[in-house]
């Protein structure tokens, strides 16, 4: 770089029309030549001055609107950058009509080059009414920002001296930013990213991100440098497939999908630090912003789609959850008449189908659920949503960007905590993956689903979104609390991208909602399936237990009193009354027995060992022990009680029933239901917090503070709701 060279070379691009020539003419004055670019026609204009004893030549390249190489005058732009490597590239912006200009900029971001912005024109801009805080954008794009006011002369001065920073690496604000362009693009681009590593030659000669994008793009320069490489047919063969699912999803292609992640960049840049006069042109989506961005009315709206959400996710889902819960029903009891007696008929009906069939049920609320969700970020809103949060969360000491990994929580907290290695610095990281387990995951939807279905059955959707709301309040919490105390200091700032509202195609919804629904499908033959199996195991054994009475003989006497009235022949009332009582003590008995059985068994042996932790909570060991088995995953909770609540149950779908009938009261299911929430998450989460801190200690504090806010929450609702609300 120029930082040891006594010469300098920068090169001015920017729009035509953007007052490039005049901030050239101002730099260089008379000291200019002007030729032709070898090959062809387009005029070449260069320059030399000194400026704090140092030499600079300035380039003035062709006016570009962007760097696709569909014109002569691009090809020379992009070519002198990418080849000749001037020390810095200069960007000339006009500040009256940034959002086409800032198209250049973010094309020259991606290039992942020495940048400065020349925002000229500031006093056009500011004659029409457009207030700009130019610091700020600065910091969101990662590039030093110099208002000027070419036609005057104004700033010239203040440029070169940034330019000189930026060369000798000591400008504070300049950092190389990422253009995330959404899941499914970054996915390809890491795909062609591999393939290219296989021609180190090519890798190291231009930024490999910046390729890949260009060869989704079709940039025909680029794919004849590609052609040229010994890598080439694997290369292009990744780069057709990618084109291809990039069409396949969003119905349109890749150049087209690119340069609207691009605009939404501008978008949230531009939402953050622009303010426009009431008479400025607006777009259909900024007038749609207008009202789901507003600042008063923007969070009423998002928590009001959110509510509807998970109303619908409840109220819909009921109708096909209860036919699956009958076809459950059906094969459990098909099940139980097929096999014979014995541990592997015990083992099928309550191990497998009463512990997958749990949890299976719930099949349609995570569908819809994340039909909602792939709505909301197929349409645009998402981002809204990020944008309006962080505005929120920017009062508590959070930044925007640690939101987005936050968001994506919802779904799963394993790949929304590996998408906070997206942010600059450590702190940022460390903060956002301690608090992204307060973001309720899918898996916990269904025990939400079951416990407020069984003791809310009325306003089983309000409890469900008022769970999901506690998590974001806690995680803004608890966020406050860390960044003030053990990550004190200023996290680095974050373009929140809004791209254009777009219908989206019932394909790509389609396809979003299958990708996630899979996931929980394959955990239903995998973990689900293994853990029910072994809880069954550690519920039927030991076989031979030391009863507190003798209940086969109470059964046996039972039994035969109700052989006897029935061969009486007598069907008296009388009879009949006593004929009902003794039905009824014969189940109490059986139930008592089964009760005391599983009690003693290895599974009830670990449940009392932790009740004495639980019990000011009011949970039995029942409860305990689905709160241990949720650590592998949190579906096991719900296929934990479908194998230790259906003792007696003829029934293999009556889970509700059971736990009502259980003797749990409507606080310490809230309790619950919050404690599943906040406690530990799944082993696969515990593990990737390890493997992206590197660290054990922030595991085990994450996994700790999370046990010990669990308790303190759950406590505070129960005897909460006791205490005012009389909830049992």
């Amino acid at each position: 770089m120029g930082s040891a060279a006594e010469q300098i070379t920068i090169a001015l691009a920017g729009n035509p029309n953007a007052g490039k020539t005049t901030i050239f003419n101002q730099l260089t004055g008379a000291r200019q030549k002007v030729g032709n670019w070898s090959g062809v026609t387009v005029e070449k204009k260069e320059g030399h001055l000194v400026h704090r004893g140092r030499k600079i030549t300035v380039v003035d390249l062709p006016g570009i609107y962007s760097l696709t190489a569909y014109s002569v005058e691009e090809v020379v732009a992009r070519n002198f950058i990418l080849e000749e490597h001037p020390d810095v590239v200069v960007d000339i912006l006009d500040a009256s009509n940034l959002e086409r200009n800032l198209y250049l900029a973010v094309q020259l971001i991606e290039l992942n080059i020495p940048l400065v912005f020349a925002m000229n024109m500031v006093d056009v801009a500011r004659a029409r009414g457009i207030k700009i805080d130019y610091q700020q954008l600065s910091r969101l794009l990662g590039v030093p920002i110099v208002e000027t006011v070419g036609t005057r002369g104004q700033g010239i001065e203040e440029l070169l001296d940034t330019v000189l920073e930026v060369v000798e690496g000591k400008d504070p604000t300049s950092r190389h930013i990422h253009i995330n362009y959404g899941r499914e693009i970054e996915e390809e681009v890491q795909k062609i990213r591999q393939c290219l590593k296989e021609d180190p030659e090519l890798n190291s000669s231009y930024y490999p991100r910046w390729i890949a994008v260009k060869l989704l793009e079709k940039d025909r320069i680029v794919e004849e440098r590609v052609m040229r490489s010994p890598a080439a047919h694997l290369i292009m063969s990744q780069v057709e497939k990618s084109r291809s699912h990039i069409l396949s999803i969003f119905q349109e292609d890749a150049e087209t999908v690119i340069a609207e992640a691009r605009y939404g960049f501008i978008s949230g840049a531009l939402k953050e630090t622009m303010r426009l006069s009431p008479v400025a042109k607006k777009t259909i989506s900024d007038k749609i912003d207008q009202v789901l961005t507003n600042r008063v009315l923007g969070f009423p709206i998002l928590l009001f789609f959110m509510y509807f959400l998970f109303q619908a996710t409840f109220t819909l889902g009921a109708y096909p959850v209860e036919w699956i819960e009958k076809g459950v029903d059906v094969l459990a009891r098909l099940a139980a008449a097929i096999l014979p007696d014995g541990l592997f008929r015990d083992m099928i009906v309550e191990g497998v189908i009463g512990g997958v069939g749990g949890v299976i049920v719930f099949l349609p609320n995570i569908l819809l659920l994340f039909l909602g969700i792939s709505l909301f970020e197929d349409t645009g809103y998402m981002a809204r949503a990020a944008f309006i949060m962080d505005r929120i969360m920017h009062t508590l000491g959070l930044h925007g960007k640690s939101f987005i990994p936050l968001l994506m929580g919802f779904g799963c907290n394993v790949p929304a905590i590996m998408a906070a290695r997206t942010l600059e610095t450590r702190r940022d990281r460390l903060l956002t993956i301690l608090i992204n387990p307060l973001m309720s995951c899918s898996a916990r939807l269904p025990v939400y689903v079951l416990i407020a279905g069984a003791f809310f059955p009325e306003t089983a959707g309000n409890v469900i979104f008022g769970i999901y709301i506690l998590g974001v309040v806690l995680a803004i919490l608890v966020g406050q609390l860390f960044s003030h105390t053990i990550f004190k200091g200023q996290s680095a700032p974050f373009v929140l991208e809004l791209p254009p509202y777009r219908l989206p195609t019932l394909k790509s919804v389609l396809i979003h909602m299958w990708e996630k629904g899979k996931v929980y499908l394959q955990k239903m033959g995998g973990v689900v399936l293994a853990f029910s199996i072994v809880i069954w195991f550690l519920g039927a054994f030991p076989r031979h237990i030391d009863y507190s009475r003798d209940y086969d003989q109470k059964i046996r006497q039972t039994v035969s009193e109700i052989n006897g009235l029935r061969g009486s022949g007598g069907a008296t009332a009388v009879n009949s009354s006593r004929m009902a009582a003794l039905e009824k003590e014969l189940k109490r008995l059986r139930n008592a027995m089964e009760e005391e059985r599983l009690s003693k068994s290895y599974i009830g042996r670990i449940g009392h060992s932790i009740e004495p932790l639980i019990a000011p909570l009011g949970f039995d060991w029942k409860l305990g022990v689905s709160l241990v088995t949720g650590f592998v995953a949190k579906e096991v909770v719900v296929s934990t009680m479908g194998v230790l609540y259906q003792t007696g149950q003829e029934d293999s779908a009556s889970l509700k029933k059971a736990l009502k009938a259980s003797g749990i009261d409507r606080a310490t299911a809230l309790a619950f239901m919050a404690f599943v929430l906040i406690y530990v998450p799944c082993l696969v989460t515990v593990v990737t917090i390890w493997r992206e801190t590197g660290s054990v200690g922030w595991t085990i504090f994450s996994v700790s503070y999370l046990m010990v806010l669990a308790w303190v929450v759950a406590f505070i609702i129960r005897q909460g709701c006791v205490l005012l609300f009389h909830c049992v």
